[in-house]
């Protein structure tokens, strides 16, 4: 009878049953299966023999499903014939249970729209139109005046808009970047609303007031990232598309045609100094999900809190769980990292041993490499009983509760470990505290910190994405500090996140006095008028001069600020004067900000 409508294992079960109809395509026909979306390609100049080998596809397609009670519909299906020269092959025609198979121009599949010139107009343009609805909930839930804060405001848009945005940027990515500038207004135009920053306020102050990168580095990062993560996969699709050498000189010789999506990575990390690293793979069969080992470690020291506690009193604990344990023989295990040395280091029976990692490792790769590195070790000994000491209690705590998306040192740990414990080998896992005069744990400290040699391995997905995430953020860093004649950067030099004030209307002031777009100052851009002047020093009005300079307020500066010489960072900085407002209210200008 099945299984109840709306199981999960429905679902399950679909898949499996499926996901078969992929093996009776013929070698030369590639395709796609997700869920009940299934594509079919085949690529070459020959439109006769293109169209044989896909009739015969679809012919074998339609036995298997008439074996297996399916059907394909000709009504639902569609041919698009993806070719950037004009009339240079018929279109082909590809039949279903003799009715034919539409040719379009355009086809959506999995919520990208590709074009039959792969321009990606349509999608780009679409994606536009969506996006631009979605505003209006923006719009509808703040204004300048009242309404949710800007933190609510940029989750809301990062959840319904930009998430649209960022979906399929690996494939539409490699659009003209006229195209993809389209794009941007939506952005900008967010940003605005969030923010509440006037209508001439510069984009590079948008970005730095919301901390939202542009849409071309956002892009960048979001591309390297799926292409370390599909280097974890070995049988990814994409990782068997390399490029041969005819066709690289093609390109070479072409900059106008769009690279494969790996090479056009590869070459954009090039470009940007990216080194050429490894990535770790996943192994997702490591141990079923009914036999995960379970490891535990001991913690003598729970009681005690290191910032209360004197450091004599943890050497005496230790001295008494060595008296408990002292069969096992100990391991003292340890990770450092620094902004220019990432290293771990194991004491051993009195033997120090240190290898140097990455740079872009992090402490909790370093401490479980150490671990690691201890397990290799051990293996290569005779005695039976061992006590592994580490003073990483996130390191113990991954060890102990390992999953299928566990650091993949934790899986290699794991089998490591078992499989020594298959061989009748006792080990123990205990935690420490670090320097409280422990000798082991001090030793290893050391040895990590001097490591020389190098441990060549893959590194982790985890690690390569928050470095590059940081070399994205140091581009953002370098293109901000181009815009030298930008107002805001007066004030904010430093990219960071700066804190909000909790009601809108205050909030859009403080953000609208730190960019230096106002409505008092700034209007006449959009009606096309003369600069507004003062009247007393007979320059152009700005957020500067009214706050610093303009002689007339001299007594208000005093009577506020308690000095009539301010520095604008003082007052709209990051911690904002607490007067600023009654001031601006004072000189008669707060509703007109």
């Amino acid at each position: 009878e099945g299984v109840p409508q709306g199981s999960v294992l429905s679902v399950t079960l679909f898949i499996l049953h499926l996901s078969r109809i992929l093996h009776v395509l013929p070698s030369s026909v590639s395709g796609t299966l997700y869920v009940d979306d299934l594509q079919i390609s085949c690529q070459g100049s020959n439109m006769a023999l293109m169209e044989r080998q896909l009739q015969k596809a679809v012919n074998k397609l339609t036995t298997w499903c008439d074996e297996n009670g399916h059907s394909l519909s000709p009504e639902k299906s569609r041919c698009v014939h993806f070719c950037r020269k004009r009339n240079l092959h018929p279109d082909p025609v590809i039949q279903i249970g003799g009715v034919d198979i539409p040719v379009v121009q355009e086809i959506r599949f999995l919520g990208v729209i590709f074009d039959h010139k792969l321009t990606f107009i349509p999608h780009v343009l679409h994606l536009r139109k969506k996006c631009e609805r979605s505003l209006n909930i923006l719009k509808v839930l703040s204004t300048t005046t009242w309404g949710a804060d800007r933190t609510s405001l940029l989750r809301i848009y990062q959840s319904v808009i930009l998430s649209r945005i960022d979906y399929g940027c690996e494939v539409y990515g490699c659009a003209r970047s006229s195209i993809l500038r389209n794009l941007y207004t939506v952005h900008h135009s967010a940003l605005r609303i969030c923010s509440g920053a006037f209508r001439t306020s510069p984009v590079h102050s948008l970005y730095v007031v919301c901390h939202h990168l542009p849409l071309h580095l956002r892009r960048k990062m979001l591309c390297a990232q799926y292409f370390f993560r599909l280097q974890c996969h070995p049988t990814h699709p994409l990782r068997r598309m390399t490029l041969p050498i005819g066709l690289g000189r093609l390109y070479n010789a072409r900059p106008s045609n769009v690279l494969p999506f790996c090479e056009r990575i590869k070459r954009s990390l090039a470009d940007s100094g990216f080194p050429n690293v490894q990535i770790c793979p996943i192994d997702f069969l490591s141990f079923t999900p009914w036999d995960v080992p379970q490891i535990s470690f001991q913690n003598p020291f729970s009681e005690f809190h290191k910032s209360t506690t004197a450091p004599a009193v943890f050497q005496q604990l230790f001295c008494y769980h060595r008296l408990q344990f002292s069969a096992h023989v100990p391991i003292f295990t340890d990770g450092s990292k620094t902004s220019s040395h990432v290293g771990c280091g194991i004491v051993v029976a009195q033997e120090i041993f240190s290898r140097k990692l990455h740079n872009m490792c992090s402490v909790l790769t370093a401490e479980l490499m150490a671990i690691l590195f201890a397990l290799e070790k051990i293996s290569c000994f005779h005695t039976q009983k061992f006590c592994i000491y580490s003073d990483s209690m996130s390191a113990l705590e991954a060890l102990s509760h390992p999953h299928d998306r566990a650091h993949p040192l934790v899986l290699d740990i794991v089998c490591l470990l078992r499989n020594l414990q298959s061989r009748g080998l006792e080990i123990l896992f205990c935690w420490i505290p670090s320097h409280v005069g422990i000798n082991g744990n001090e030793s290893a400290d050391a040895a990590a910190k001097s490591a020389t040699i190098y441990f060549e391995r893959p590194l982790p997905y985890s690690d390569v994405k928050k470095w590059f995430s940081h070399h994205i953020k140091s581009l953002w860093q370098e293109l901000w500090d181009q815009q030298t004649r930008n107002k805001l950067r007066t004030i904010h030099p430093l990219i960071g996140m700066w804190p909000i004030v909790p009601m809108r209307t205050f909030d859009v002031k403080l953000t609208r006095l730190r960019i230096g777009h106002s409505r008092l100052t700034h209007k006449h851009l959009l009606s096309g008028e003369r600069c507004p002047a003062c009247t007393t020093c007979q320059v152009d009005l700005t957020i500067h001069h009214i706050l610093v300079e303009c002689p007339v307020f001299n007594n208000h500066r005093f009577r506020f600020f308690h000095s009539v010489s301010v520095n604008i960072r003082d007052l709209v900085g990051e911690h904002p004067h607490p007067h600023i407002f009654t001031f601006l209210n004072a000189i008669g200008i707060f509703n007109f900000i």
